[in-house]
């Protein structure tokens, strides 16, 4: 398993295109520069009336597969966006 940390920051408006099914992934640059991609669904139960904001720790499988996030501090850095 591989741990891959992202500072995301997504209104509520935005994000409504992920929460209605519309958009099926999120896809956002890691602090160590890669691009990674994972479902939009995972973000739902951290959606307040501001959107999406915070630092996560994405984990992946070996075979590069969505396993877990987890959200480290609930603000995210100044100028991050995703």
């Amino acid at each position: 398993m591989q741990t891959v940390r992202v500072s995301l920051r997504i209104s509520a408006r935005r994000f409504q295109a992920y929460y209605e099914g519309a958009v099926d992934s999120v896809v956002a640059q890691a602090e160590d520069g890669r691009t990674v991609q994972f479902p939009a669904r995972v973000l739902r139960p951290f959606l307040t009336h501001r959107g999406i904001e915070g630092i996560f720790d994405l984990t992946f499988s070996d075979r590069q597969k969505f396993h877990s996030i987890n959200r480290v501090h609930r603000g995210s850095k100044p100028g991050a966006s995703s």
